[in-house]
């Protein structure tokens, strides 16, 4: 099952109030007895102590549930046949027993997407279908999406619906809804996780040194920005050639009419779309102007604008671009936002302008570090450009690479990309023999053009 942030020790566990027990005696040894063989992962020894202390006693502690979910995993990872199959549905038990009995430490989607996930893993053992495991994400989806957060869980929800399209249960529709609707809950979450993950970060340039409970906070917001993150690429791939131009034109088209005033339908035509690079049938320009017409904002500007670019109208691009932007206010999605406005120039050419929105981006969002990663790809490709002498024009490569490798300090996730694109980077600058030879080791060269800047010449 999936693994929770648990900041209270055992210790503090066992100091809980006991008072809905009275104080029972045999409740206290047990508890302790289960706890110690959990502890020292003894979890075959732990299940009779916790057995008694959770049948006399269910609201004793929240430990007889944190433990007993790893008791309960443990059981089912080394059983078989029936045995299994009981300790699986003890587990639901155990699940539901938990928020009845401590309703402030466990929510509903949190409970639900935890049967989905323990429902996926042994389907064959209970003899579960597509259609199932589908219905027991839905129920978490439909009764408490706020807290249906598991990276597996929403990745398992999407590929049921595909699977169930495949065998003609649902429509190709009802992918693309389940499709946007899974992939919006993962940007709400990241937004989530990156605005807390960014006020840890923003104690530590400020100079504080970081609590206990803010660096397991850290680690923890990375690992699911991460993990989210890859998630998002794994639906796309499992969407696959469903979402090609061939499949979305016919049925935007014949949906057109009916969703014509529905921002949200517009949205979502207009996005898949322009992702699936559809944008040269009339029907995506149908759709960009009924999206603009129908709910004016952010989004809408920024598509218009990606509409004028196609047509080689650049300076009315720009103006939409700038609106899209100034009307977002939203912190994360603003710094999305920057970084697709970003791509767009540095793909035309316009270096400069492009580093401006990336830096906009880090800005709104230091936790990500693509952006390094882009600006220094774009220094790497300026280099021949940018110098008075084939030495200086390879020194910016090392330039370059310094910006490379700040991606991989503000965003663990991209450590090792980052230092393999600063080694090849660095390879290309000046070789030791080049710098003994010119006699400038040690000293900081300017680097001119849109770059800027300057980059010390390493010591010998």
């Amino acid at each position: 099952m999936k693994t929770r942030i648990t900041l209270i020790i055992a210790a503090l566990l066992l100091a809980t109030n006991f008072g809905f027990a009275q104080q029972d005696e045999e409740c206290m040894l047990n508890l302790t007895l289960m706890n110690d063989y959990v502890k020292t992962k003894k979890f075959d020894d732990a299940y009779e102590p916790w057995m008694k202390v959770r049948n006399k006693c269910p609201k004793f502690n929240i430990a007889l549930y944190k433990y007993g979910e790893k008791i309960l995993d443990h059981k089912i990872k080394n059983s078989s046949g029936a045995e299994k199959v009981a300790y699986i549905e003890d587990y639901m038990v155990l699940l539901d027993a938990a928020i009845e009995y401590f309703p402030s430490k466990y929510k509903l989607g949190e409970i639900l997407e935890d049967k989905g996930i323990l429902k996926y893993e042994n389907k064959k053992d209970l003899n579960l279908n597509n259609m199932d495991i589908y219905n027991a994400f839905d129920e978490a989806y439909t009764k408490d999406l706020p807290n249906f957060t598991s990276t597996k869980g929403l990745y398992v929800y999407f590929t049921k619906t595909v699977d169930l399209f495949k065998s003609g249960d649902f429509d190709l529709q009802r992918v693309f809804n389940k499709y946007d609707e899974v992939n919006e809950q993962l940007e709400n979450l990241n937004e989530k996780y990156a605005k807390s993950l960014n006020k840890i970060i923003a104690k530590e340039e400020s100079g504080q040194t970081l609590g206990k409970k803010d660096k397991q906070y850290k680690k923890y917001y990375q690992a699911k920005l991460e993990a989210n993150g890859k998630i998002a690429g794994s639906l796309d791939t499992y969407l696959g050639q469903l979402a090609d131009c061939e499949n979305l034109i016919p049925l935007y088209q014949k949906d057109f009419d009916k969703y014509r005033s529905d921002a949200v339908w517009l949205k979502r035509a207009v996005s898949r779309m322009y992702n699936k690079e559809c944008t040269d049938d009339p029907l995506y320009i149908q759709l960009v102007q009924a999206y603009d017409a129908t709910a004016p904002s952010s989004d809408t500007k920024y598509f218009v604008a990606s509409e004028l670019y196609k047509q080689g109208k650049n300076s009315e691009g720009d103006k939409y671009i700038k609106e899209a932007y100034d009307l977002e206010t939203d912190t994360f999605k603003k710094a999305r936002l920057a970084k697709r406005i970003a791509n767009g120039f540095k793909k035309r050419g316009s270096y400069g302008t492009a580093r401006k929105y990336y830096r906009e981006a880090l800005k709104l969002n230091p936790s990500d570090g693509t952006p390094h990663l882009r600006i220094a790809e774009m220094y790497a490709k300026s280099a021949k450009n940018c110098g008075a002498d084939n030495f200086s024009k390879r020194a910016v490569f090392w330039y370059a690479a310094q910006e490379a490798l700040k991606a991989g300090q503000v965003d663990p996730s991209l450590k090792s990309t980052a230092s393999k694109t600063a080694a090849s980077y660095r390879a290309n600058a000046p070789t030791k023999a080049e710098i003994f030879t010119k006699g400038n080791a040690g000293e900081t060269i300017t680097i001119g053009c849109w770059i800027g800047g300057s980059v010390k010449v390493p010591n010998l």
